[in-house]
């Protein structure tokens, strides 16, 4: 090789190569990866329709789509139906057919919904039987008032268990032309709320210590007996009763001794007392009884076995026994009795005469 001139070119020589060029008799790297990739990329117009094909290849890559979401819909819409705690269901009325009952119906009924499906009985058969008027009549008015969410009646599940719903109706709009009437509702189980409102009413109409109704709730049932026997003109009575030395039983046992004497009482009381007859504790070791449609003279032969019950009670306390007695004022209702204060106050004096008289008596007033 002279001064001044180039070498021959060698390809072959990685110096000589041009940067980044190919080598002689390789295919590029990257010319392999444009024919792959244009050998697998469908063909398609530049313009104009899409061949029928691909059409129907979008029209299924669609519907299966929306089958995808429907299914999705379908799994959330049976999962919230089976977190309810209650039954949705549909009537028709004129067959007397129930079209459809949630799952909850058989947490709720514990029965089969194929059984209530195929035989509406099943449902009818189910309601306890002093609701069953009840719950047929509400149902009725849903055809006059086309709505009835007030309907609350018990029921006996499979398993023998007395069960609250909350029964709400309605009329479903039907399409025109459908002359079919069908009522859609929804039952729930309330039965933990009723318990909790029954509780509720206890406590606050009940005297804790004694169990028997206490001052508030006494008066507001014996205003009721006396506002009723007014109006009917039937007779009623009224006692007074009132433990005679109850203090000196506090003094010399303890409070706790007193709380079992006034429990033993009481006990006696609601023992003798007729059904439908009030009793209850109004102060702290006095009690009263109602006697509707009952005369004072009747009412005294109550009282006086009220009084041989409490004389045979017997209380210890260590080695020690005793008993205790009563001192009672009863009146009963007259024409002038404007107001039941009244009564109240001629038993009460009728109550503290037996006591100024030697006490473990009945007085009349």
């Amino acid at each position: 090789m002279t001064s001044g001139t180039l070498p021959p070119r060698n390809d072959s020589n990685p110096a000589h190569r041009p940067r980044g060029g190919p080598v002689p008799g390789r295919t590029p790297f990257v010319e392999i990866r444009f024919v792959l990739m244009a050998k697998d990329r469908p063909t398609l117009p530049t313009g104009g329709p899409r061949p029928e094909a691909a059409q129907t290849l979008l029209a299924l890559l669609h519907a299966q789509g929306e089958v995808a979401r429907l299914s999705e819909r379908e799994q959330l819409y049976s999962s919230l139906l089976d977190s309810v705690n209650a039954a949705l269901w549909a009537f028709d009325w004129e067959t007397r057919q129930v079209l459809y009952v949630s799952p909850a119906f058989e947490r709720i009924f514990g029965r089969p919904a194929s059984l209530v499906m195929a035989d509406y009985n099943e449902w009818r058969d189910a309601i306890y039987p002093d609701d069953l008027e009840y719950a047929e009549r509400s149902l009725a008015q849903v055809l006059v008032k086309g709505t009835v969410e007030d309907r609350e009646y018990r029921i006996i599940n499979a398993a023998g268990e007395v069960r609250w719903l909350s029964d709400k109706c309605y009329i479903n709009q039907q399409r025109e032309g459908d002359p079919r009437v069908i009522i859609v509702g929804i039952a729930e189980d309330i039965t933990e709320k009723k318990q909790l409102e029954g509780e509720l009413q206890r406590l606050a109409t009940t005297d804790v210590l004694t169990q028997s109704s206490n001052r508030r709730h006494f008066f507001e049932c014996a205003q009721q007996a006396f506002e009723k026997a007014r109006e009917d003109g039937t007779p009623m009575a009224f006692l007074l009763l009132d433990i005679d030395d109850f203090k000196l039983i506090n003094d010399s046992y303890g409070h706790q001794e007193g709380d079992q004497v006034l429990q033993r009482i009481a006990d006696s009381g609601k023992a003798v007392l007729r059904r439908g007859d009030l009793f209850g504790r109004i102060g702290g070791e006095e009690f009263a009884a109602v006697f509707p449609g009952c005369t004072a003279e009747v009412a005294e032969q109550i009282a006086e076995r009220l009084q041989r019950e409490i004389q045979r009670l017997s209380f210890s306390h260590g080695e020690q026994t005793y008993g205790v007695t009563v001192s009672q004022g009863l009146t009963g209702l007259r024409d002038e009795d404007a107001t039941l204060d009244t009564l109240y106050a001629r038993a009460d004096a009728a109550m503290y005469q037996a006591k100024r008289q030697g006490k473990n008596q009945i007085v009349l007033g």
